[in-house]
């Protein structure tokens, strides 16, 4: 690997507030609020604030929209919610979202597991809501997870990802995401779909989002650099999952991914400082240690 041909700069959503908590058990609306607000500082340009899902699928984002009416928006971050289908989407856009994301799986099975639908169903609802979200001056990101592996149905065919993604992007999606829901992405898959994808759609705005289940997820995001990828998720203290993934940990840890890309020269514009004390806060708010080894260890960068 080329080291000086790698980006210089690299964009993370931070998802530790939706993604995150959505894997524990329910902490209070005022936790939910100060971790935001911590995070909203840290100088992430990114973050994924909460998710509008029905509170008998996912009780932990019941509370969705006080959380973002009393959160104290840092104008210099871009905030985003989840949603599922276009009811979610409707709620999204009534709480102010103007950056909404839609999930589809394309595991067949994860997709009933996860949204109680098949994955073409909700490939037609996606088309619809994509067009109602851009009426409404919103953009609309399509992540597709189990993108390198299922829970239920083991491996995951790159084509059917990429046929996904031809699907949303001529039904006008602004941007595409990858998520390795189990963590069973590893170097060669990344590099299999992104070549598949890149050929297609190389002006399509991609981010990729890694579990840390099986330990690869650093080695998968240095192997999306080397195809040019600058944008990534990552969860403050390694805190999330999926509750309709048996088995799948947390996400990668958001300081361990600024703590290498730090190292290599390249600029997240994340404050490595600040960003541990908002783990510590994750922390303390969830009552449990977190996996994250920079949290534990402290950072080791050149002064």
């Amino acid at each position: 690997m080329n080291f000086s041909k790698l980006p210089a700069a690299v964009s993370l959503r931070e998802v530790g507030p939706r993604d995150g908590l959505q894997n524990e058990d329910p902490v209070s609306t005022d936790d939910k609020v100060r971790l935001l607000d911590a995070l909203s500082q840290t100088g992430v340009g990114r973050i994924e604030a909460v998710s509008f899902v029905h509170p008998r699928a996912i009780p932990q984002m019941a509370d969705a929209a006080e959380v973002w009416a009393r959160a104290k928006k840092n104008p210099d971050v871009r905030y985003s919610a989840l949603v599922p289908n276009t009811k979610g989407a409707h709620r999204a856009l009534e709480a102010g979202f103007t950056e909404i994301e839609v999930v589809v799986s394309a595991s067949n099975t994860h997709n009933e597991k996860n949204v109680n639908r098949s994955t073409e169903d909700s490939l037609d609802d996606i088309t619809g809501l994509i067009s109602l979200l851009h009426k409404e001056n919103a953009s609309a990101e399509v992540i597709i997870s189990t993108s390198f592996g299922c829970p239920y149905e083991g491996d995951v065919d790159p084509a059917r990802v990429a046929a996904i993604v031809d699907r949303v992007i001529a039904d006008g999606a602004d941007r595409v995401s990858f998520g390795d829901t189990t963590g069973m992405g590893t170097p060669r898959r990344v590099a299999e779909l992104l070549e598949l994808v890149r050929g297609s759609h190389a002006d399509t705005p991609l981010l990729l989002h890694f579990h840390n289940t099986r330990g690869t997820a650093l080695a998968n995001i240095l192997t999306a650099l080397d195809y040019g990828i600058t944008e990534f998720d990552a969860s403050v203290g390694g805190l999330g999952g999926c509750p309709y993934a048996p088995g799948a940990t947390g996400n990668v840890a958001s300081e361990e991914v600024v703590h290498m890309l730090a190292d290599m020269g390249i600029d997240t514009g994340v404050d490595l400082h600040a960003l541990i004390e908002a783990a510590r806060l994750a922390q303390d708010i969830v009552g449990r240690e977190l996996p994250s080894g920079v949290l534990r260890a402290g950072p080791r960068l050149p002064e």
